[in-house]
């Protein structure tokens, strides 16, 4: 099978990792990519957002299978291009993939489908969240404890230029649990846990996600199961009557209150950082399992976890998520590969043979291990021998989750 990768982040680096690795798969190609990507994948300088740059280019590839990995393309309707074209593609239309691009859209699916979620509040007040309905890369969702709080928030929404909704504060551990689906089947992947505030101890502003580890200890498969069919199969169900099926990953952050789980949002693609713990736990062909779902043929397909953690900690620009740094240079990588870590380009670039910053977020660093607490010895010490000028990391990705907790708390 010859498969085309769209994107260059931590998460397509993630998954051009493991499709490299897929039986069925022939040539692998990548637009744009990444420097990493290009150590797996033949790399094209067209971007994510070029539809018509990319059918040309699947056509002349002869590709049998897009795999697009970031949200913009596919709330853009970059898959409503390819597909009447005869290209197949993993992720949704652009009808579907507003379950991400507009909140509003997500919450009028969700109470038509019947799914618990945070109510939504008609009056702005503290204790509440505020978020900005569109695309904002994981930084439009704003937690507001105190007055001064929601006037910062609704002065970012408000900078954004679309509307916004607020919701009531939810607490409780967070979960992030992605389907492969096929517009009517689906099959949960291992749940995760991401870690999207700045700074230690779950303070400072929401980023892309500084870290994630998975499994979650105390959600096995019959939990990732219960909540498929509670949350994920009604979704897909509306979606479906609708008239707008929904063929890729539909990736649902949760949290599980005292009064049961909620969905605090609805994404139409992989997580990042998340993916860069889940993937390095999957068995078998996911090449396969993702041309199956594709063409609508999901029943029957199963994707194994192998036994394990993966812990991922994100190495960040000194002032991310405000802004980024370029053309620093990048040490340490492959000496951090050579201890067993996987090392995930999230923004980097090639000057001559000189890796260099590109981006918020730098690189991705994944150890695994038999437990949390080895994964994540593992993942420090390969980011330890990582450098580049203004690096920062939060140092309690899975920290409490290593020291027996079922899982670390946020709120959001």
């Amino acid at each position: 099978m010859r498969a085309l990768l769209v994107g260059s982040g931590g998460r397509e680096h993630a998954l051009a990792w493991k499709l490299a690795q897929a039986p069925s798969l022939t040539d692998l190609h990548a637009a744009p990519g990444s420097p990493g990507i290009a150590r797996l994948a033949e790399c094209h300088p067209i971007r994510a957002e070029d539809p018509e740059g990319l059918l040309a280019l699947a056509h002349s590839l002869d590709i049998d299978l897009v795999v697009i990995g970031p949200e913009a393309p596919l709330v853009g309707g970059v898959a409503d291009v390819l597909r009447p074209a005869g290209i197949a593609v993993f992720g949704p239309s652009a009808a579907a993939a507003a379950i991400e691009g507009s909140k509003a859209f997500a919450k009028d699916v969700l109470a038509a489908a019947g799914v618990p979620t945070a109510a939504q509040l008609a009056v702005a007040r503290p204790p509440c969240v505020v978020k900005a309905d569109g695309l904002a890369a994981g930084k439009g969702v704003h937690v507001c404890r105190s007055d001064a709080e929601l006037d910062d928030a609704l002065k970012a929404v408000t900078a954004l230029g679309g509307s916004f909704i607020v919701e009531e504060l939810l607490e409780g551990p967070e979960v992030s649990l992605f389907a492969i689906c096929d517009g009517s089947d689906a099959i949960a992947l291992v749940p995760a846990q991401d870690f999207k505030r700045a700074y230690e101890g779950d303070e400072g502003p929401n980023t892309g996600g500084m870290g994630s580890f998975a499994p979650i200890p105390g959600l096995g498969g019959d939990a990732a199961e219960e909540l498929l069919e509670l949350v994920h199969r009604p979704v897909l169900a509306e979606l479906r009557q609708r008239g707008t099926p929904f063929v890729g990953l539909l990736f649902a952050g949760l949290m599980l209150t005292p009064d049961g789980p909620r969905v605090l949002e609805f994404n139409c693609r992989f997580g990042d950082p998340e993916t860069q713990s889940v993937v390095p736990l999957l068995e078998g062909d996911l090449l396969e399992t993702l041309a199956s779902a594709a063409a609508g043929a999901l029943a029957g397909a199963s994707l194994e976890t192998s036994p394990g953690t993966a812990v991922t900690v994100v190495l960040a620009a000194r002032t991310y998520p405000a802004g980024s740094d370029r053309g620093s240079t990048i040490t340490g990588v492959e000496e951090a590969e050579a201890e067993g870590v996987l090392v995930f380009h999230a923004g980097t670039a090639l000057h001559g043979d000189r890796l260099v910053t590109n981006g918020g977020r730098i690189l991705s660093v994944t150890g695994t291990g038999v437990s949390v607490a080895e994964a994540r010895a593992a993942a420090y010490g390969g980011a330890d021998l990582i450098a580049f000028e203004g690096a920062r990391r939060r140092e309690d990705i899975a920290l409490a989750a290593a020291g027996g907790e079922t899982v670390s708390r946020h709120r959001s």
